[in-house]
């Protein structure tokens, strides 16, 4: 495997699933606080209060970050621990956290990539209309304004927002995570295009605060793959990811797809999709929205774990799995080409840079009768999915980054604590550390990766 010389490596975390402190110092409620509290939400009736305690062992994480030589941390500020009510009076008790995490990352020289919006919503907001409300777009300027201003000059990187398919799709369409509506199409559209409205707000305001800075807004969704890689992209595998439904075996719907975000935060449109509900609601909209949703970006976050194998010989419809097909502990298929062609499409279409800014497998770790915790199908997945990425950056595809999901284990949302996706083992009865053979085998890529440049 070879890389760019310039090439980011890093690991990746959320506010809410590793942080806990839910009640401490000022912060105020989020969506998945209130959600979280609901018996029958998250497997096991667990909730995101303790979590992995980061907010108490910030130091003793980013200790493990350092001593891996990670370079890059990707980690996400929780609102309404900054903005207890979403908007208004600042905590200044959150701010210093977040002082700690900034200024341990640089103390230590690795550099954070930021985060602004992972999904913990302020509750205040939500119970005001939440993303439903187009005032919530503006509260998210306000909150953006406080975090590029305290930090100018200390945080170069910024993701506004962290899947907005996912937040959207799965927390006011499917209603599984928070804040578990089921609204209809035409209301759900409404949630989707204020989220945009937010990004492309938030981007304004933090360029103009601090010019030096990079943006992106990190992006999922249904992708086709095959597993050759010839020199002219097919244009049916195109048209698959970006106009036909998305892949029937991930259970979503039009929502699970990448131009629904990017082509009105890249390009200042809505997708020409006649089967989606919501083509009639996204023709109706005001032409200065789309404007301000377009805001120029530095890279574009994607966020893949697996795709959708298409059949040249059968005019590109997918293959199916047959029985015992490879799946992750979650049961997401194994699917490595997807990494390349996921880049290498999206960069295609938007002509931008792009980051992997989540891929990994989640797994059922446990520790080893000899005290470590010995994950070789991990290993395995990240040589086969960082191959694919290495043969994108061979064959040109402007590959910036990659961050590995997750750093430690953590609270899988909806599915609670049992399935792990961290590089870190975290023993959840007394919070105890166990880096993963993954996790020096990762340093050892970073290393030799480092080293040959």
């Amino acid at each position: 495997m070879k890389f760019p010389k310039e090439f980011k490596w890093g690991a990746a975390s959320a506010s809410y699933q590793t942080e806990g402190g839910a009640f401490e110092d000022g912060k105020g409620l989020s969506i998945w606080d209130t959600f979280s509290h609901v018996k029958g939400h998250i497997a096991g009736d667990f909730t995101g209060d303790t979590a992995c305690d980061t907010y108490h062992r910030l130091e003793e994480d980013l200790d493990l970050l350092q001593q891996l030589g990670i370079p890059c941390y990707r980690f996400s500020i929780s609102w309404p621990r900054i903005l207890p009510t979403g908007q208004g009076s600042v905590n200044q008790a959150g701010l210093a956290f977040y002082d700690r995490m900034v200024d341990g990352c640089l103390a230590r020289g690795i550099e954070p990539w930021v985060t602004l919006f992972h999904w913990d919503l302020p509750q205040a907001l939500q119970e005001e209309g939440g993303w439903e409300n187009r005032a919530t777009a503006e509260a998210f300027r306000e909150y953006a304004t406080v975090i590029a201003t305290h930090f100018q000059g200390r945080i170069s990187h910024y993701i506004t927002i962290n899947e907005p398919q996912i937040a959207i799709g799965l927390g006011y369409d499917a209603g599984i995570h928070a804040p578990g509506l089921t609204l209809p199409p035409e209301r759900v559209f409404a949630c989707w295009h204020n989220m945009l409205l937010a990004h492309g707000l938030a981007t304004d305001t933090i360029r103009r605060i601090d010019p030096d800075c990079s943006i992106g807004i990190s992006s999922t969704g249904a992708i086709g793959y095959i597993p050759e890689h010839p020199v002219e992209t097919p244009q049916a595998l195109a048209d698959w990811t970006f106009h036909l439904p998305a892949d029937p075996d991930v259970d979503a719907t039009h929502w699970f797809s990448h131009q629904w975000v990017l082509d009105p935060v890249c390009m200042g449109r809505y997708p020409d999709d006649p089967g989606s509900p919501w083509t009639e609601a996204a023709a109706t909209v005001d032409p200065e929205d789309l404007r301000l949703i377009c805001q120029p970006l530095d890279f574009i976050g994607l966020n893949i774990y697996n795709g959708t194998e298409l059949d040249p010989a059968s005019g590109y419809t997918p293959v199916p799995r047959y029985p015992g097909f490879p799946r992750t502990s979650l049961k997401w298929p194994i699917t490595p080409p997807v990494l390349y062609w996921g880049c290498r499409l999206i960069s295609e279409r938007y002509h931008l840079p792009v980051v992997i800014t989540e891929n990994g497998q989640s797994c059922h770790d446990r520790i080893f009768r000899d005290g470590q915790v010995h994950d070789p199908d991990r290993i395995d997945f990240l040589e086969n999915y960082l191959e694919e990425l290495s043969l994108a950056c061979k064959d040109g595809v402007p590959v910036r980054g990659y961050f590995h999901w997750s750093l430690t284990d953590n609270l899988e949302w909806h599915s609670g604590y049992d399935d792990r996706f961290g590089l870190i083992y975290v023993d959840y009865r007394d919070q105890r550390r166990i880096p993963k053979d993954s996790a020096a085998w990762y340093a050892r890529l970073i290393a030799e990766q480092r080293q040959t440049k």
